[in-house]
């Protein structure tokens, strides 16, 4: 059994605020999304994110969350930092965004995130937006990997 666990997909995240961890956390959980590993803030994020690509590689995030500070680009310059590793990796990166505005969406595509959810204060809001991750995920999903 512990073999199926270690294989079994899991979600990655860089955050760097622990609220927002556990908040996150829970919410996929109810959504019916697989695990979810917090590598820590952009500086642990990145060491732990190349400790799991380097060989060899059991285990890799099946989607990388990333979500930091509000206020600045440091989702942005984190993608865009992560962004040919994850590529190469296979693993889609969901950049959160503090608003709705079109070009804070494009700079993080064009950073390299492969979705953008908008991180909402309001909880309803916010269960919305954290089931497009879950369904984002499981589309994003190659068809053997499930199965099929």
């Amino acid at each position: 059994m512990t073999v199926a666990l270690e294989k079994a997909p899991y979600l990655a995240l860089v955050d760097d605020d622990a609220h927002s961890v556990r908040l996150l956390t829970r919410t996929l959980a109810a959504q019916g999304a697989p695990r979810l590993e917090w590598l820590g803030n952009a500086e642990d994020g990145l060491r732990r994110l190349t400790e799991r690509l380097s060989p060899p590689v059991t285990t890799r995030p099946a989607l990388l969350i990333v979500d930091l500070r509000a206020k600045s680009t440091a989702t942005r310059d984190f993608t865009a930092a992560v962004a040919d590793v994850a590529c190469k990796a296979s693993i889609p990166i969901v950049a959160m965004a503090s608003t709705a505005d079109p070009a804070e969406r494009q700079a993080l595509i064009a950073a390299g995130a492969a979705a953008v959810v908008r991180r909402e204060a309001e909880r309803e809001a916010y269960r919305r937006e954290v089931a497009n991750i879950v369904s984002f995920w499981a589309r994003s999903q190659r068809l053997d990997a499930v199965g099929m």
